[in-house]
């Protein structure tokens, strides 16, 4: 099935299920407060390896889409709904660059990072990214390539980040930074 295929289809369902719609674009319009305000509680209120998974999982992110904005410029790919002015487009967005997804390439480096220093967390972190990634094409602001593309980004990036030199640097910045007055009071009321 063809890239604008697969995103007719998503986008016309949408357009006809107000039950799978209104939720879906609930959680897509709240997902950057959600993996922020996860990433945050799990650094504060987590010991040492989840501090480092949750610092890990920041540090991917902030390097994917550093790539990612590149890739967007120098591509120039439009998004759906200005290729097909008949698609339905749920979410108000910038006519900007929609190669990759910005959103999926965030999601998918928190969650892969995540996903090698902790499977459970990282587990949970990678359904909330694919429905972040569905919702974005079924709402009309992007094609399935783009929010594969962010998925693999998001997975190199953290991969990258995973490599052992480059690991203990993340290690040592997370347990520096685990050191503040904030984290270990609010790590010892949670105790």
């Amino acid at each position: 099935m063809s890239d604008y295929r697969l995103f007719h289809w998503a986008n016309t369902l949408a357009a006809r299920h107000d039950a799978l719609e209104d939720p879906l674009k609930a959680y897509v319009q709240a997902s950057e407060i959600v993996f922020a305000l996860g990433l945050v509680a799990l650094f504060v209120f987590f010991g040492p390896r989840i501090r480092r998974a949750a610092v890990a999982a920041g540090l991917s992110a902030g390097l994917a889409l550093l790539v990612a904005h590149f890739l967007a410029a120098a591509i120039g790919r439009d998004r759906p709904f200005v290729d097909h002015p008949s698609a339905h487009n749920f979410l108000a967005h910038a006519n900007d660059p929609g190669f990759p997804s910005d959103h999926a390439t965030a999601a998918f480096a928190i969650a892969f990072a995540l996903v090698l220093r902790d499977r459970v967390i990282g587990i949970v972190a990678l359904v909330l990214a694919f429905v972040l990634a569905v919702g974005r094409v079924a709402l009309g602001a992007h094609y399935p390539s783009d929010v594969f593309a962010g998925a693999v980004l998001g997975l190199i990036a953290a991969l990258v980040l995973w490599v052992p030199p480059l690991r203990e640097r993340v290690d040592r910045l997370a347990d520096a930074l685990g050191r503040l007055p904030i984290t270990t009071s609010a790590v010892r009321r949670s105790s």
